[in-house]
C-alpha cells in the first residue's frame, strides 16, 4: 500500500477542522433560528394577552360613550333630578354627594391607613405588627356588602337613621387596608442609609420616621392613596346600607345623601328610557372620575421615580 504524500496528509488534516467548523456553524444557525421562533411566538402570545386584558375596558368605554355621551350636558352637572315620569334634569345632588362621602372616607381612612402602614414598616418583626398585617389583608379581601352591613349595624341602627357620615365610615373601612399596605411597601423601599444618617445626626426616632422616611416615601404613598380613592369611588353596596340615597339636595353629613353609584343603580332599574339614558351618562362620568384619579396616580408614580433618581 502506497504511503500518503505529505500534501495529501496535510489536506486530510486541514479537512477535519473545516468540516467540524461547518457542522458547528450549522448547529449554531439552527439553534438561533429555533430561539428566534420561540421568541417570536412568546412575544406574540404576550401581546395577545395584553390585548385581551384591555379589550373589556375598551368595550366598556365604547358602550358608555355610545349610550351616555348624548345625555352628558351642563344640565346634567347643575340640575336636580326630575320627578318620576318627567324628562330632563341631572344628577347635581349625586355628584356633590359623592364628593362629600369620598371626603369623609378620606378624612378617616388616609390618616389611619398611613399611620398603620408607618407602624408596620417600623415594627415589621413585632408580634403586634404581624397580627395587624394579617388582619389588614383579611379586611382587604372582605366583600364590600359586608362592610356596608357593618356600617349599618354600628352607625345606622343605633342612631335610627341613614347618613352620609355612616357611608363615609363604611368606605373608610375599605380604604384603610389598601392605604396601610401601600404605605408599608413604600416605606420599605426607602434606603436604610437615610435612616442611619438621620439617627447619626442626632434626630430622635419619631422625628426620623416622620420627617425623613415618610417624606421620602410620600410620592408612593400618594399613589396608593389615590388608588384607594379610585377603589371606593364606584362602590354601591356599602352606600345602600348606610347613605341610602336622597332625591333632594342635601349636603348634611348627618342626613341621607345621594351618590352617583346609587343614582345609577336606581335609574338603571327604572322603567323609564330617560332615566336609563341618565344612568349611562352617570356611569360615563363615574368612570371618567376613576380614570382621572388613575392618571393622577400614574403622575405621582413618575414623580416618585424622578425623586429617587435625584
Amino acid at each position: 500500500m502506497t504511503a500518503a504524500t505529505p500534501a495529501v496528509r496535510q489536506a486530510k488534516r486541514g479537512a477535519t477542522p473545516r468540516s467540524y467548523r461547518d457542522m458547528l456553524a450549522a448547529s449554531t444557525a439552527r439553534t438561533i433560528r429555533r430561539r428566534q421562533t420561540v421568541s417570536y411566538v412568546m412575544v406574540g402570545l404576550t401581546c395577545l394577552a395584553a390585548l385581551i386584558a384591555t379589550l373589556p375596558l375598551l368595550f366598556i368605554l365604547t358602550r358608555l360613550i355610545q349610550e351616555g355621551a348624548s345625555s352628558v350636558s351642563l344640565n346634567f352637572f347643575t340640575k336636580m333630578p326630575k320627578p318620576t315620569g318627567e324628562t330632563g334634569g341631572g344628577m347635581a345632588n349625586a355628584i356633590v354627594g359623592t364628593g362629600i362621602i369620598i371626603f369623609i372616607a378620606s378624612s378617616i381612612g388616609l390618616p389611619v391607613g398611613i399611620g398603620a402602614g408607618l407602624y408596620l414598616a417600623e415594627q415589621r418583626g413585632g408580634r403586634l405588627a404581624n397580627i395587624v398585617r394579617f388582619l389588614s389583608d383579611v379586611l382587604n379581601g372582605l366583600p364590600s356588602i359586608v362592610l356596608g352591613i357593618f356600617g349599618w349595624q354600628v352607625l345606622v341602627r343605633p342612631f335610627k337613621h341613614f347618613s352620609a357620615l355612616s357611608g363615609g365610615v363604611a368606605l373608610a373601612a375599605m380604604m384603610i387596608p389598601l392605604v396601610t399596605r401601600a404605605t408599608e411597601e413604600m416605606i420599605r423601599l426607602v434606603p436604610v442609609s437615610m435612616r442611619e444618617a438621620a439617627l447619626a445626626l442626632g434626630y430622635p426616632r419619631w422625628r426620623t420616621s416622620l420627617s425623613v422616611i415618610l417624606r421620602t416615601a410620600l410620592p408612593g404613598i400618594v399613589t396608593g392613596a389615590l388608588m384607594a380613592v379610585a377603589r371606593i369611588a364606584g362602590e354601591t353596596a356599602p352606600l345602600i346600607f348606610t347613605a341610602f340615597g336622597n332625591p333632594f339636595w342635601s349636603v348634611s353629613p348627618t342626613k341621607p345623601i345621594a351618590a352617583l353609584p346609587m343614582q345609577i343603580y336606581t335609574y338603571a332599574l327604572s322603567p323609564y328610557d330617560d332615566w336609563h339614558a341618565q344612568a349611562w351618562a352617570g356611569a360615563l362620568v363615574l368612570i371618567g372620575l376613576v380614570l382621572a384619579i388613575s392618571v393622577a396616580a400614574r403622575a405621582a408614580t413618575r414623580s416618585r421615580f424622578g425623586l429617587g433618581g435625584d
